[in-house]
């Protein structure tokens, strides 16, 4: 079995779940299966000692950086100590990460990596929250907001938190195959079904939630009856303004439009059914409120990039058995 060290750097500062998220699966893929020790891990803080997460937690390092040597696998997480690096990290980063075979980042440890110039000429995402600042700061950094992860060469990097979960099980799948990645998500009861070009936000969390009660139950409603008709002119008669008014006032407090609000959760409504169930794709497009099979294959593909099929293939998780 090849071994492929993975390298986890710790800082004063570092959110905890994007460094034992990611450790968990690598450590699963031994615990679970055939792999034997496939991913030695260790950690490494500037001096060797523990360092404190901004929950208060503390985590202990293995090694000192200095001492670390060269991994196969370098993850580098985020947290709100990312923003304000020692200089030192910096200049590790610089000198060290393009050693390694596979450089990782988790939520704001792109921000890091930017700094050490490290994604000059890639493409890259982060946290949601911090997509912008990278973008401004780094102009030479191809910055996507909406994946969850992304793979560009030997370079990854994932959204906030638990995307590092995602994409460290997308790297097993990789290197182990799918049953051992499904094996490891199994075993921490998680979905080993999130693309990389899932969006970080679901179209109830991408919309604010508005501040007027009949707009927010209207949101709530839509969620709930994606088959219904949700023209502006029914939706406007439910919340009891006129078609014109319902439209302004829906995209001055949810920040989007009423058909755009319906067509994502319409298409999030589709895919769950696609991964969860063996429902027909005619049926799902029924019960999606897209009418006919045609009119969502054309959303699916003007939006993943693939007809419902293909998705299904790609996506579905197989049902318990009895």
């Amino acid at each position: 079995m090849t071994k492929r060290p993975v390298l986890v750097v710790l800082y004063d500062g570092v959110q905890s779940l994007d460094v034992t998220g990611p450790v968990e699966v690598f450590a699963g893929a031994a615990r679970c299966g055939s792999a034997g020790d496939a991913y030695p891990l260790r950690t490494a803080s500037l001096d060797g000692g523990p360092v404190r997460t901004p929950s208060g937690l503390r985590l202990a390092a293995d090694t000192s950086l200095a001492d670390a040597g060269a991994p196969h696998t370098l993850l580098v997480p985020g947290g709100e100590g990312s923003l304000r690096p020692d200089p030192r990290l910096i200049d590790w980063l610089r000198l060290h990460a393009p050693r390694a075979e596979r450089l990782v980042s988790v939520c704001t440890g792109a921000l890091l990596l930017a700094r050490a110039g490290l994604l000059d000429g890639h493409r890259v995402t982060t946290h949601w929250a911090f997509c912008d600042r990278l973008a401004r700061d780094h102009p030479e950094v191809t910055v996507d907001p909406d994946p969850i992860f992304v793979r560009d060469g030997k370079l990854a990097t994932s959204a906030g938190v638990t995307a590092g979960i995602d994409l460290a099980l997308a790297l097993v799948e990789e290197d182990l195959g799918r049953e051992a990645a499904l094996t490891v998500a199994r075993h921490l009861v998680v979905f080993l079904r999130r693309p990389g070009n899932q969006a970080q936000f679901s179209a109830q969390l991408a919309a604010q939630t508005a501040r007027r009660e009949p707009l927010r139950e209207l949101q709530q409603f839509i969620t709930e009856h994606p088959a219904a008709d949700l023209s502006v002119e029914a939706l406007a008669s439910r919340a009891r303004l006129s078609p014109r008014h319902f439209a302004r006032a829906f995209h001055a407090e949810t920040g989007t439009t009423p058909g755009r609000y319906v067509d994502r959760v319409r298409l999030e409504h589709a895919r769950r059914l696609l991964e969860e169930t063996a429902d027909g794709v005619r049926e799902v497009a029924r019960a999606s409120g897209y009418g006919t099979p045609e009119a969502m294959r054309r959303a699916f593909v003007r939006t993943l990039g693939a007809p419902p099929a293909e998705y299904r293939r790609r996506f579905h998780a197989p049902l318990p058995t009895r």
